[in-house]
Parts: C-alpha cells; sequence; structure tokens
C-alpha cells in the first residue's frame, strides 16, 4: 500500500485532499474533516529506526486513530505499532510497506474518520 491509494480513498470516501502543513516536513501529510480541520490521519515518512525498524532509509507510516479494544486486538499484526507521533492510547502506526491488508487498513481509516468527527 502506498501513500497515493490512501489520498485517493480518502479522497472517494470523504472527499479529504492531504494537506502539507510543515516545510520542515515536506513529506508529512494530514487528512483532516473538512467542516472542523480535526485531523483523521497522518502520513509520514521517517527513518526506520525512529520506529524500531532495521534497515536504513526511510519509510511511509500513517497514524490513525483506533478505539482501545481495536487498538489492543491490533497490537501483535505485522505492520501495526503504537503510535509513533500521536497519543500512544487512542492512535497506531500503520507501516505501509508491510503485508498488513489493504482492506484493513481502509477499515481503520474508516474508524479514525468516525472517531474524530
Amino acid at each position: 500500500m502506498n501513500r497515493e491509494e490512501i489520498f485517493a480513498y480518502a479522497k472517494d470516501k470523504f472527499n479529504t485532499t492531504p494537506i502539507y502543513k510543515w516545510i520542515k516536513y515536506p513529506n508529512y501529510a494530514v487528512l483532516q474533516h473538512e467542516a472542523s480541520g480535526k485531523w483523521y490521519g497522518l502520513i509520514m515518512n521517517v527513518p526506520k529506526s525512529k520506529i524500531g525498524l532495521k534497515g536504513e532509509g526511510m519509510i511511509d507510516i500513517m497514524d490513525v486513530k483506533c478505539d482501545l479494544g481495536m487498538r489492543e486486538f491490533l497490537r501483535n499484526e505485522e505492520g501495526i505499532l503504537p503510535a509513533y507521533h500521536m497519543n500512544k492510547k487512542h492512535w497506531l502506526t500503520i507501516v505501509l510497506e508491510s503485508s498488513f491488508p489493504k482492506d484493513e487498513i481502509y477499515n481503520l481509516i474508516d474508524m479514525s474518520y468516525r472517531l474524530t468527527k
């Protein structure tokens, strides 16, 4: 899965266009509700070492809000990590280049959208 697929999904489902807020982090994109401005997703490219992965280079990740029960259920899944940049109790990180299923990523995006509405 890649960020372009997520952006297309967010546009089709929620009429969301990614917002690039930071000059210092030009590849960080926020997905937010149009009316309230609340974030439901944050896509970043970070060094693998920052999230505990082996190897050199950068990797795309996405933070989404998740209910506590689901977060606990998912925490042992490959490609799911504690939130990198957000509150670890309410958010989780998806490693986009992992084998975590695309349909499940879309379900998590939907959940995050609902939880942040």
